[in-house]
């Protein structure tokens, strides 16, 4: 468990499983409606709560046991905000479609309050793991919710932009009106900042790896360099022709949805 190679086989396993973990439970909650979505977020807090604590826990445990455990534990309180997100329990004001016609400003505007309350969540508690984590002496908890955070609202703001390549097929149906804000478009002017800061992150993650003297410090740096390249690579498959889908598709359920009624669209988003 000390091996950097394990710590990045670790992060990638969950990094995949969590994700699967959470496909499914949306999936199956979309057969049984939106008290199935609540029944889901609110049944899998508990997991939060034990990501809240293991945050706190850990932010003085200088060990490898403490790196992997912030580090897991970043995992969860993230994964319960992502299931409250894509059940729709937790996600912005605007909920129907984007008006083809739209752009500009308002085009924007319509699109941060498809996320707004989720974006706001995760900048509270991003504010709340740095203040409390400031000055611990086990950081890697603290820099997994950065790497975190950062990666998706650049993937958000490209996907808004325009990327070549975009998957949908794992939105619940309680998002059905996101991809209208989305746009299929040759690469931005973001795209490359993206990739280049994301690169420039894991190559300081490797160089801390290869200093590093003592084994807490090796497992933490290769959790952070494998969480930072796995954001890299996710980035890169909105352009590249790569059936990334298949990472998780093959292990969903099939299940009838029910229908969502939607509104007639308003004059303005907000």
């Amino acid at each position: 468990m000390t091996s950097p190679w394990i710590a990045a086989l670790i992060a990638l396993f969950f990094w995949w499983f969590s994700t699967g973990a959470i496909l499914v439970v949306v999936r199956y909650a979309d057969g049984f409606g939106s008290h199935a979505h609540r029944s889901a977020v609110w049944g899998s807090l508990p997991l939060g709560l034990l990501g809240v604590w293991g945050c706190i826990a850990t932010i003085d445990l200088t060990s490898v046991a403490g790196a992997y455990l912030a580090f897991l534990s970043v995992l969860s309180i993230w994964g319960w905000i992502e299931l409250a997100f894509l059940t729709g329990i937790i996600t912005g004001p605007m909920q129907r479609p984007c008006p083809d016609d739209v752009k500009g400003w308002e085009r924007f505007l319509r699109a941060w309050g498809t996320v707004a309350y989720h974006e706001i969540l995760l900048a509270v508690i991003l504010a709340i793991v740095v203040l409390y984590g400031q000055g611990g002496a086990n950081l890697v908890g603290i820099w997994t919710y950065i790497i975190l955070y950062f990666a998706r609202i650049s993937a958000k703001l490209n996907l808004f932009l325009g990327v070549p390549k975009i998957n949908t097929d794992f939105l619940s149906q309680s998002l059905s009106h996101l991809p209208s804000h989305f746009r299929i478009a040759p690469l931005n002017w973001l795209f490359p900042i993206s990739i280049t800061a994301l690169s420039f992150a894991v190559a300081c993650w490797l160089e801390r790896l290869y200093h590093a003297d003592t084994a807490d410090g090796r497992v933490g740096f290769a959790l952070l360099a494998a969480i930072t390249g796995l954001a890299l690579i996710e980035h890169w498959f909105m352009v590249l022709p790569l059936p990334d889908e298949r990472l998780w598709k093959w292990m969903l359920p099939t299940i009838s949805t029910r229908p969502t009624t939607r509104h007639e669209d308003p004059a303005h988003g907000l």
